[in-house]
């Protein structure tokens, strides 16, 4: 057996260089307040609750002069070396662990800084299920509703009916080796949306962790009022 001290080491990733146009917030959704903190607070206090974790950085872009101040006294690292993509800001984020001497065999937990209510145990969870994978996995859950694709040519009109029994819907983290995770992205380029995508791309299937209907993506300007009313019953 490898002693926990010998074992690779878990380290969270958090892009957080988006302007946040969908959101309708007047500057970066990560800034906005939610239950009176900013978005990107709550994510790094459940990041905080992961005892697994040695360590969190956050991507900023080069110009961002706003985190400081909206992160209060979260523990954790920053590199303003965001891209003009996820993936982009991402593939940056592991070359700056990679300075910080995190080894290519060592866990990378790419989490939104948008999914701000997502819980420690379920983090936790995910760990768990995917330490010892060889390939890694993600948090998501298994699409509930019936899905309609629109039509080429009119998107307000129903094409076809997916059959959902197999469908999952994504969420974040998503983890995976360092090593697998830049070799991946570097191989699929900036197109891909998140980091499974990629390791898909070369051939593996990571692991399905299923996850929380509250870790949504804060994405529309009416995910803020329900992301403060999950707030009030958690307090």
């Amino acid at each position: 057996m490898v002693s926990r001290s010998s074992a690779a080491r878990c380290y969270a990733l958090v892009p957080c260089a988006g302007a946040g146009e969908r959101a309708g917030a007047g500057g970066p959704k990560q800034y906005r307040a939610v239950g009176g903190r900013s978005v990107v607070w709550h994510t790094l206090a459940a990041l905080s609750g992961v005892s697994r974790l040695a360590g969190t950085l956050v991507v900023l872009s080069a110009a961002d002069g706003e985190f400081e101040r909206h992160a209060g006294e979260a523990a954790c690292w920053t590199a303003r070396v965001g891209g003009a993509t996820r993936a982009a800001s991402v593939a940056n984020g592991l070359a700056a662990l990679r300075e910080r001497g995190v080894r290519d065999d060592d866990w990378v937990l790419v989490h939104d800084a948008a999914r701000c209510l997502v819980l420690p145990s379920d983090i936790e969870r995910l760990i768990e299920a995917c330490e010892h994978d060889a390939v890694g996995g993600l948090l998501a859950l298994p699409v509930a509703d019936t899905l309609k694709r629109g039509s080429p040519g009119d998107a307000e009109r129903v094409a076809l009916t997916l059959d959902r029994r197999s469908l999952w819907q994504a969420q974040t983290p998503q983890m995976f080796r360092l090593g697998l995770l830049g070799e991946a992205l570097a191989r699929a380029g900036d197109a891909v949306t998140d980091e499974a995508s990629a390791v898909e791309l070369l051939g593996h299937s990571p692991r399905l962790v299923r996850g929380s209907l509250e870790n949504f993506k804060l994405t529309w300007p009416a995910d803020f009022a329900l992301a403060e009313r999950l707030l009030r019953t958690r307090a």
